[in-house]
């Protein structure tokens, strides 16, 4: 399937921390008791997992889902300029420049011109599967990226950041200050970044600046903890006011939705494309780049983990009950 649906399932995600991020505040809002939001936050994922499994089952009764599931790659040679073609032009509307295949392509595919048929072979061509190492080769670069923005992403959030207080005096701000800028801040402009690359998708996959951008986000770590934290044992506060954190967080956030969305719609691209009698290995090398991805989506949430689980890993100079043993 084409890359943006990739980022619509990205945005869902986003949209879904949103929904949380509310549930906090209303439930903070309304004043009722510890045990009746605990009852209302067990039964709000409950509903939300019924209907997932309603909309999973009827995934397969709509029509554009059995075009892309009953979907079968072709081995004729005609059809194989014709998703060439195809290729070429959509990379055209992407902004990728035109390549000069396309004049042949579109002399090949002139209607008038019969086929030349190629000689029938004996036995059929036989195509090895891809192999793991193979494919992460092709895109062991964005994996990493996206290695490395989930577990700059974890160390700090929420297990600094929620440590972040109001400057000004006590009151309602001070009680919603780090419910609003924190959480709900921090999913408003994650899903914002995530919804970016359905407009365009920079830097591509051969540039070192994605590289560059991700590696910039471990500034945001002292970053954070040099906020308004109380009660911190060694360090400084050199970012008392309130809009040093909120701004922070927004580039905070926005870089994270963006970079993961981007290495997302990236990793395809960097596996290479293979059209015609190909298109049954172009699959299953799909299917390993997804798997891999997706390990590489769980290995930050155990690197992040760490760093919050034990805390006097990260937050040891913040505040004195943080001080290793």
């Amino acid at each position: 399937m084409p890359s943006t649906y990739s980022t619509l399932f990205l945005s869902g995600q986003g949209l879904a921390g949103i929904f949380a991020a509310l549930a906090m505040l209303m439930s903070m809002a309304s004043g009722v008791d510890a045990q009746t939001s605990a009852l209302g936050y067990f039964i709000t994922p409950c509903v939300g997992i019924l209907m997932s499994i309603v909309c999973y089952l009827s995934l397969p009764h709509l029509e554009f889902a059995r075009y892309y599931l009953a979907k079968k790659p072709s081995r004729s040679p005609t059809h194989e300029l014709e998703t060439k073609a195809e290729l070429l032009q959509a990379d055209e509307k992407n902004g990728i420049p035109n390549s000069p295949q396309v004049a042949t392509l579109t002399l090949d595919l002139d209607p008038e011109k019969e086929p030349e048929l190629e000689p029938e072979l004996d036995e059929p061509q036989k195509l090895e599967k891809p192999s793991v190492f193979i494919v992460f080769q092709k895109i062991w670069l964005t994996a990493l990226c996206l290695v490395l923005v989930f577990t700059v992403t974890l160390s700090v959030f929420p297990a600094i950041t929620a440590m972040v207080t109001s400057s000004t005096s006590p009151g309602k701000w001070s009680q919603f200050f780090n419910p609003i800028c924190c959480f709900l801040l921090f999913n408003v402009m994650d899903w914002l970044g995530r919804s970016l690359t359905s407009y365009f998708l920079w830097p591509d996959e051969d540039s070192r600046l994605l590289p560059l951008l991700v590696c910039l986000r471990f500034l945001f770590v002292p970053l954070f903890m040099l906020c308004h934290v109380p009660e911190r044992a060694r360090l400084p506060i050199l970012f008392p006011q309130d809009a040093y954190f909120i701004t922070f967080m927004l580039l905070f956030a926005v870089s994270n939705g963006y970079l993961v969305s981007l290495t997302m719609c990236l990793a395809p691209r960097s596996g290479g494309r293979c059209w015609g009698g190909e298109g049954a290995w172009l699959f299953e090398e799909g299917q390993l780049q997804g798997r891999e991805l997706a390990a590489c989506w769980l290995c930050p949430r155990l690197t992040g983990a760490t760093l919050w689980v034990r805390p006097s890993l990260l937050s040891w100079p913040l505040a004195g009950r943080y001080l290793p043993t």
